[in-house]
C-alpha cells in the first residue's frame, strides 16, 4: 500500500518552508509603532503570532518615564496592540538580566572615560540572546522585532544588510548580531521606504499606537542625562580632577569625568581660550580632561576588539593590505573608506583613508561591504 505524500509546501513570506497559520512568530514589542506595526502585519497574513513585551527595569520607575522603550506605559501599548490584532501577548521580567548584561558594565564603562552604546549591548545580550532562546522554548519558527534593517539568504548563509531608508537605518546597532541568530531573526519593516509608511499601516490596521511618538532617550537615562544616573549607580563617581590641555598646562578645574565626553566642546567650565577647544580624551585614573584644538580630534588609526565578522570569508584570512571595507566609527555618521587588519583574539586595527574626528573609546567601528548595503560586522573601540 503506497502512502499518501503532502504537496510542496511553499516558502512563506519569512522565508519558512510551512503553511503561514502553522507557523509560529514570537515578536518582540517594546510598545512602539514599528515593533507593534510588524506584529499586526504578520497577524493580518494569518502566522501564529505571540506577542512578548520584556520589563527591563524597575516598573515603579518606568510608569513616570516617557520617551524610552519598554517603560510600564509601553507595556500597556504592548498588550494593547494585542487585544486590538487578537494574538496572545506576555510581559517576561528581565530586569536582573538587564542590569547584569547591560547597566552594570555601561556605568563601569564610563567611569573608566569610555563612550558606552548600551542599545547594542542590550540588543547583543537581551534581545537577541536571551529572548530569541525563549522565542524557541515556546517552539516559534522564528522572532521578528521591528528594527529597520534587511536580512537576506545570501549563497554563503544569512546576510545583514543595511535598511532601504538610509534615515532609520539601524545597522549601526546591531553589528554584533551573529550568523546563527540572523538565521533566526527576520526584520519586515527594513524594506519599507519611511518612517511614515510605517505610521500609515499602524493607522490600517488600527492600532491604537499610531501616531505615538518614537522613542528619544536609552530606556534607562531619564532625559540624556548620562551623569544623573551614574552617580545613581555608583555614589562617589563623580569625583572633581584637573582640566589640562593636550600641552600639559593646567587650565581648570571639573566636577567628574563623567560629566565629559569625547569631542565634546561646550560646557568645558574654562574661559579666557582664544580658540576653541575641544575634549580629545578622558583619562579617568588620573580623573583628567585633556582638552585641545578640533585637529587633535581626528584619527586615522582605530583600535577594535569583540569583532564579529559577517562575511562570507574568515576574518583572520584577509587579503594582504587587510580586507577593504566602509565603516562607521559613530551611529550618526556616514561610512567612509577604510582597510581593515585583523590581529588575532577578536581584535583589528582599521585604517581610515581619510581622518575622523571624535573616534572614542566604547563607541563601535561598524564595517560594511566597500559597495552596496551588506553589513559585514565591526567591533567595539577600546584605548591603545
Amino acid at each position: 500500500m503506497m502512502l499518501e505524500t503532502a504537496p510542496d509546501t511553499q516558502v512563506n513570506s519569512l522565508g519558512l518552508n510551512k503553511p503561514v497559520n502553522e507557523t509560529r512568530v514570537v515578536v518582540a514589542m517594546s510598545g512602539g509603532v514599528d515593533s507593534s506595526v510588524v506584529a499586526a502585519m504578520l497577524a493580518e497574513e494569518g502566522y501564529d503570532v505571540v506577542g512578548v513585551t520584556l520589563q527591563l527595569y524597575d516598573h515603579g520607575a518606568a510608569l513616570a518615564k516617557k520617551g524610552a522603550c519598554c517603560a510600564g506605559r509601553d507595556i500597556h501599548d504592548a498588550r494593547r496592540v494585542a487585544e486590538t490584532m487578537d494574538f496572545p501577548h506576555y510581559v517576561l521580567d528581565y530586569e536582573n538580566r538587564f542590569r547584569e548584561s547591560v547597566i552594570d558594565e555601561f556605568a563601569d564603562s564610563y567611569l573608566a572615560g569610555a563612550t558606552p552604546v548600551p542599545c547594542i549591548r542590550c540588543n547583543e545580550r537581551v534581545k537577541f540572546r536571551d529572548l530569541l532562546e525563549t522565542a524557541k522554548d515556546l517552539d516559534a519558527d522564528c522572532m521578528a522585532t521591528g528594527h529597520y534593517i534587511r536580512r537576506f539568504a545570501g549563497p554563503s548563509g544569512s546576510e545583514l544588510h543595511r535598511a532601504a531608508d538610509p534615515d532609520r537605518d539601524q545597522s549601526y546597532f546591531l553589528f554584533s548580531t551573529t550568523r546563527e541568530q540572523l538565521d533566526y531573526l527576520r526584520f519586515p519593516l527594513g524594506g519599507l521606504a519611511s518612517k511614515a509608511e510605517t505610521r500609515e499601516l499602524a493607522a490600517r490596521y488600527g492600532l491604537p499606537v499610531a501616531d505615538k511618538p518614537d522613542s528619544q532617550d536609552i530606556c534607562f537615562v531619564p532625559n540624556g542625562s548620562y551623569a544623573a544616573v551614574i552617580e545613581k549607580l555608583r555614589p562617589g563617581a563623580a569625583e572633581p580632577g584637573e582640566i589640562v590641555h593636550i600641552d600639559g598646562r593646567v587650565l581648570g578645574t571639573h566636577d567628574g569625568v563623567i560629566r565629559y565626553t569625547v569631542g565634546q566642546r561646550r560646557g568645558l567650565g574654562i574661559g579666557g581660550t582664544v580658540d576653541p577647544l575641544y575634549v580629545i580624551r578622558l583619562d579617568a585614573d588620573a580623573r583628567r580632561v585633556i582638552v585641545g584644538p578640533r585637529d587633535a580630534l581626528a584619527s586615522r588609526a582605530v583600535p577594535v576588539a569583540e569583532v564579529n565578522w559577517l562575511g562570507d570569508t574568515a576574518f583572520e584570512d584577509a587579503p594582504e593590505g587587510g580586507w577593504e571595507a566602509a565603516v562607521r566609527v559613530r551611529s550618526t555618521r556616514r561610512p567612509k573608506p577604510a582597510r581593515i587588519h585583523p590581529l588575532g583574539n577578536g581584535r583589528a586595527r582599521v585604517e581610515l583613508l581619510d581622518a575622523e574626528e571624535g573616534v572614542a573609546p566604547g563607541q563601535a567601528c561598524v564595517f560594511y561591504a566597500p559597495e552596496g548595503s551588506r553589513v559585514l560586522g565591526g567591533g567595539w573601540i577600546i584605548r591603545v
